[in-house]
């Protein structure tokens, strides 16, 4: 058998004509081993006496078989006869399905050589052969294949992540819902955790509406965020602008926080209070203009003309008095 025969065989019974035949001889030889197996155990059944074996007699000469049913010379005859029908059994089948393996290899599970090569299986049928040069190859096949496995594989991720944001979304929505007016009558009213009740203040107060951050609440029960004026996208750029700035203030902020005390008891509060006392006494001086302490005059200063006049208007205060 030609090695393209035992292709095209091999390729119509998806298993090689050798693993048929070799499945074929095991078969045949367990039911071999079991046909020595239970006549060994058969053997062994059967009572020595009934072999032909003389039962053991004792000093007074009676039989002692129903004693000590096992006899040495009986048990050892019958496993060297049972070992020999094996191996003999063994060699007749070894020459008999060496004959049959040869027969069928060459008369059953063959193919001639010369219709080898026109020989065309089912699963070939409307293909075109030989394949033209511009046909794909089979490591292109191979790595569309991966492309087609991972595109299904981001897929079903796309689709898991669409289903996660529509509900996402649509609990927003509910949260944006205006909530329902309870009745004069009742006095239960909605839970604080509910969040419909808690936060479309955002969007149904007056202040809403004036910073054009209402929403009108379509037909189907969902607010569309296209209807959102000019001044939230103008709040919303202003905000995104600032935080660059915050970014830069809070890496400024992050090492002065490494010098402030780690709990409130380690804070110097006497020292505090001091430096409060006297930032407050010193612009408190400053103001009124007393004099405390030293010779400072602390105040705003006057000018030579205006002392001049003041003393002025002293002595004619003090002559209108002398004339009184």
């Amino acid at each position: 058998m030609t090695q393209q025969v035992e292709a095209l065989l091999t390729e119509h019974f998806r298993y090689t004509p050798l693993s048929l035949i070799d499945d074929i001889i095991n078969t045949v030889n367990t039911i071999v081993y079991r046909a020595i197996e239970a006549i060994e155990n058969g053997l062994f059944s059967i009572p020595p006496q009934q072999l032909g074996y003389s039962p053991d007699k004792d000093a007074s000469g009676t039989s002692t078989s129903t004693v000590n049913p096992d006899h040495p010379e009986a048990k050892d005859e019958i496993e060297n006869g049972v070992h020999q029908l094996e191996t003999l059994l063994e060699a007749t089948v070894d020459k008999t399905f060496d004959k049959f393996e040869i027969y069928t290899l060459r008369n059953i599970l063959t193919v001639p050589n010369e219709l080898a090569p026109w020989m065309r299986l089912r699963h070939y049928e409307g293909l075109t052969l030989p394949l033209p040069s511009n046909s794909p190859s089979p490591e292109s096949i191979l790595a569309l294949r991966r492309k087609v496995q991972e595109t299904r594989k981001l897929n079903v991720v796309l689709r898991n992540t669409h289903a996660k944001n529509a509900a996402t979304i649509s609990q927003l929505h509910s949260f944006l819902s205006p909530a329902a007016q309870s009745s004069p009558d009742t006095s239960t009213s909605l839970s604080p955790a509910d969040p419909t009740s808690s936060l479309s203040f955002l969007i149904s107060h007056p202040s809403a509406t004036a910073l054009g951050l209402s929403l009108t609440r379509p037909s189907n029960g969902k607010y569309d965020t296209t209807d959102l004026g000019t001044p939230l996208s103008t709040h919303t750029q202003n905000l995104i602008s600032q935080l660059p700035a915050l970014r830069q203030a809070l890496e400024e902020l992050k090492p002065r926080l490494k010098s402030l005390p780690e709990k409130i008891g380690d804070v110097d509060w006497e020292s505090r209070r001091e430096e409060r006392r006297a930032y407050i006494e010193g612009r408190v001086r400053k103001i009124v203009g007393e004099k405390y302490g030293g010779d400072e005059i602390v105040g705003a200063k006057i000018g030579r003309e205006e002392v001049r006049d003041l003393e002025g208007v002293i002595s004619g205060m003090g002559a209108e008095k002398m004339e009184e």
